[in-house]
């Protein structure tokens, strides 16, 4: 026997068994998907159902999200209305205050 198969033998045995549990399910693949097969058409079930069930949940978001969108449009155009009517009020309080504030100054100034 050769000097090098020894040694290489030393060092390869202690690995053989990783080596094979990783080869095994290469080699019985093919009997696994045929048992796998069943699982596997209930899995792609039960995520078609899934994916039909998210898709109506978005489509009850997205009208929930519609409605809100439009309350809240609403909500500021009532919002905006209402400060223009709070400015309109303020100008013509500043324009009293003015006219007030000049009738008090004639009527000093006349004394």
């Amino acid at each position: 026997m050769a000097a090098w198969l020894v040694p290489a033998l030393k060092a390869v045995l202690p690995h053989i068994a990783t080596i094979i549990s990783a080869a095994v399910p290469v080699f019985t693949r093919k009997s696994a998907d045929a048992a796998n097969q069943a699982l596997l058409q209930q899995q792609i079930t039960e995520l078609q159902s899934a994916a039909s069930q998210n898709a109506e949940h978005i489509r009850e978001l997205a009208a929930q999200l519609q409605s809100t969108v439009a309350a809240l449009e609403q909500g500021a155009a009532i919002a905006e209305a209402k400060l223009r009517r709070a400015l309109w009020l303020c100008a013509a309080a500043a324009a009293a205050s003015a006219a007030s504030l000049c009738v008090a100054l004639v009527l000093i100034l006349q004394r």
